[in-house]
């Protein structure tokens, strides 16, 4: 099982979306694409499985965090409170998605491992499909790993943003503010990513924080108000 470093796993995320598709000649002459090369195929769908799971975790790690601060900020608009709740969600959080990245992904793993296993028995005919797809068997370890990453570095977002401001509506104002760019940077990464409008996605990643955070704001405010 191979294992791989955190720098590593953004490093290749930043690769993937700047890589330019590399052109040769063909033999009459005309260019010829080598990124729709089968092996380059094989090797994006490998690499699209953590880099989805990265993504998907930076999102809910800031979203969920800036929530939560947001939640107890409606009652309470002590610093440390927002910070500790921050901070509490930042740890369950990137524990649970790794966890479940990792139960997840190797669910998925034994499945196509025994898909694999039932080509290799149906016959030769069958065996360059099993080879294949064999290549495309995902790595759940490396999915964890980018998850857990992906989550904390999302999850710092609204922490640090809030850290530095004692006066409560600056603090919020600043939280909100931060988690907004990184939301349309998050929107314009899934795009580039796969190959999504790159507007369209950025504003869909954008509304879907700010309902969570209004959402959960504005519920906790209600709840405070009645107990």
């Amino acid at each position: 099982m191979e294992s791989t470093t955190g720098g590593e796993i953004w490093s290749n995320i930043v690769l993937d979306v700047h890589d330019e598709p590399t052109y040769g000649k063909g033999d009459a002459g005309e260019a010829v694409d080598m990124a729709e090369s089968p092996d380059s195929e094989v090797e994006f769908s490998v690499r699209a499985q953590w880099i989805r799971a990265a993504v998907l975790g930076a999102n809910d790690g800031m979203v969920s965090t800036a929530a939560l601060m947001m939640g107890v900020g409606a009652v309470n608009t002590d610093i440390k409170s927002m910070i500790v709740a921050g901070l509490a969600g930042l740890f369950a959080g990137a524990c649970s998605m790794a966890i479940g990245e990792l139960v997840s992904v190797y669910s998925q793993y034994d499945i196509e491992l025994a898909q694999i296993k039932r080509c290799i028995q149906a016959g030769t005919s069958k065996r360059e499909e099993a080879a294949k797809m064999k290549k495309k068997l995902p790595c759940p370890w490396k999915a964890a790993i980018a998850s857990f990453l992906s989550f904390v570095v999302g999850a710092l977002v609204p922490l640090l943003a809030a850290v530095f401001f004692k006066s409560y509506v600056l603090r919020v104002g600043m939280v909100v503010a931060a988690v907004s760019v990184a939301l349309l940077e998050f929107g314009w990464l899934s795009a580039k990513l796969g190959k999504a409008p790159v507007v369209k996605s950025s504003v869909r990643v954008l509304v879907g924080g700010w309902l969570a955070m209004g959402i959960t704001f504005g519920f906790t405010k209600l709840v405070g108000s009645l107990v």
